[in-house]
């Protein structure tokens, strides 16, 4: 009888196997075989980072536009050729305008209400909406909160020296970011470097929190069988986030009301689209804010009305996801920027002579429009955005039956049916000698005015592509430049013992991590 339970499960997995592992097999796209049990080892227990895997997917076939892989049992068309990207996200838009959505509105409605998880018309209103927020003029009058918080922890590592003799740079970062977005998003200031356990930084951390067996668990439930997901009751956020980010916009939001109070944040600019006061405004320069800053499409520029009230659940939504992204993914990208000017001292030291001309020659006032000329501060951004994208991979959903014709000689027309997942793989494109030479090398000289013009815009994507792109790029970029001005006019970033060089990716997690931190010193300059 063992036997035979044994054989009819083998023969289910084999069917099962079949029946969802050669989807794209049947449309006569290369695929790898694959095994479901395989499959759901490597995602329990992350024998690669998901960057790995990533970079895996897209090194299977190497002179293919495309290749067909799997998100889960999801079946995801890989895109690799830089033109097809193009017609997927820009030209074709309105065949792929959603996201890859694995979370019941009935589960998690804060989550699903956000500008990320929103499809179609309703994610069309809430970017006119929001576009305004991220205008240049509205970074502008952000700048000055940015300063505030980065100043203050240069303040605080220049009267503590024993504590910058060794600082993970994850936990310094993310508790810079914190302070920023509380500030820029919220209204609420902290000082999480000198308040170590401060309510909204444990949040924060509770929010981004993806690592640990369970939650691997959970997370592949809910990718993979949604509907089981919410019999369980399992949430993407905890519910303690929840409560206190709702608490933390009724209370500002009813004291700006009762006492007139204006603040050039997140919150008051939702509350004046609320009113239907916010519209977008036109800046003198698309990337004022640097190469890698993304221009809003005219889905962005147009002013709507909101169908849908913005109530203040709507409120709390756009900043939870805004806090989501800049706590992790943005000091992420600081993070990686400190570790590679700590092991490339010489161009630590060229970025360092730039900001030491640029307080001189301003006095050490440093404003807005002066962060914005420094170019050798935008090319290691834009090189560490290159070699470390800020999302190592986006989606697209297709909502629209589409075809894409075939343009090699071994290539058949591919249909793809509303509900197949389009995968735009930045790491990979990113990590590509065909795109980049000698890709592995940290080099801002890809990003100078002379080599800069050669880089195609869907050869570069770490805001993504298209009107579906970051909408928080240029937020992202200057609360960057900010914090290393200040930190780099006062200290070397060193390698010191428990400094891990070269970086070995954690295998847990989806963001790029290092196995054992990302531990380094700050070095006051003599």
């Amino acid at each position: 009888m063992f036997c035979v339970l044994i054989g009819l499960l083998l023969v289910t997995l084999l069917w099962f196997n079949y029946n969802i592992y050669n989807y794209w097999t049947k449309k006569g796209v290369n695929q790898k075989k694959k095994f479901i049990l395989n499959d759901i080892m490597k995602i329990i227990f992350m024998k690669k980072s998901m960057a790995e895997h990533l970079l895996d997917s897209y090194n299977e076939f190497p002179n293919s536009r495309y290749n067909g892989t799997y998100q889960f049992f999801k079946p995801m068309l890989l895109v690799r050729n830089i033109d097809l990207i193009k017609q997927i996200t820009v030209k074709d838009f309105d065949h792929f305008t959603d996201h890859f959505s694995f979370i019941s509105e009935d589960v998690e409605p804060l989550w699903t209400s956000n500008l990320f998880a929103l499809k179609g018309d309703k994610w069309r209103d809430m970017r006119a909406t929001l576009s305004p927020a991220f205008t240049g003029s509205k970074m502008r009058a952000m700048f000055t909160l940015m300063s505030e918080c980065a100043q203050e922890v240069a303040k605080y590592f220049e009267n503590h020296p024993k504590e910058r003799k060794s600082i993970e740079l994850k936990d310094l970062f993310t508790r810079y970011t914190n302070d920023v977005i509380a500030t820029c998003a919220f209204g609420v200031q902290c000082n999480s470097i000198k308040e170590k356990k401060n309510e909204f930084y444990l949040m924060g951390k509770l929010l981004t929190d993806f690592t640990g067996f369970w939650r691997n668990i959970q997370f592949l439930i809910s990718m993979a069988m949604p509907k089981l997901s919410k019999v369980l009751g399992i949430t993407f956020i905890d519910k303690r986030v929840h409560k206190f980010f709702r608490r933390i916009i009724k209370d500002t939001i009813k004291m700006r009301q009762d006492h007139n109070i204006v603040r050039p944040d997140m919150i008051h600019l939702l509350m004046e689209a609320r009113k239907g006061r916010l519209n977008y405004e036109e800046t003198s320069a698309v990337q004022e804010t640097g190469f890698a800053t993304v221009e809003e499409s005219e889905i962005g520029k147009k002013t709507k009305k909101v169908k849908d009230p913005i109530t203040d659940d709507t409120i709390t939504a756009q900043a939870l996801i805004f806090f989501f992204a800049g706590f992790e993914s943005v000091a992420t990208f600081m993070v990686l920027m400190g570790y590679e000017l700590a092991v490339n001292p010489d161009i630590q030291e060229r970025l360092q002579s730039e900001i030491d001309a640029v307080i001189e020659d301003n006095d050490g006032n440093i404003t807005y429009d002066v962060i914005n000329k420094m170019k050798y501060l935008d090319m290691v951004s834009s090189e560490t955005l290159r070699k470390w994208p800020a999302a190592v991979a986006t989606d697209r959903v297709c909502v629209k039956p589409y075809t894409i014709a075939p343009v090699l000689p071994d290539e058949n027309p591919v249909t793809l049916n509303v509900g197949d997942i389009i995968s735009l793989p930045a790491f990979g494109i990113h990590r590509d000698p065909k795109f980049y030479p000698n890709p592995e090398k940290f080099d801002p000289e890809r990003f100078n005015d002379e080599n800069k013009v050669n880089i195609n815009s869907h050869m570069y994507m770490p805001f993504g592509s298209g009107p579906r792109n970051c909408i928080g790029s240029r937020f992202a970029l200057l609360e960057a430049k900010v914090v290393f001005l200040y930190l780099l006019a006062k200290f070397n970033i060193v390698v010191t013992e428990k400094s891990e060089v070269p970086l070995k990716l954690s295998k847990k997690g989806f963001n790029f991590t290092a196995k054992n931190g990302f531990w380094f010193g700050l070095e006051l300059r003599k």
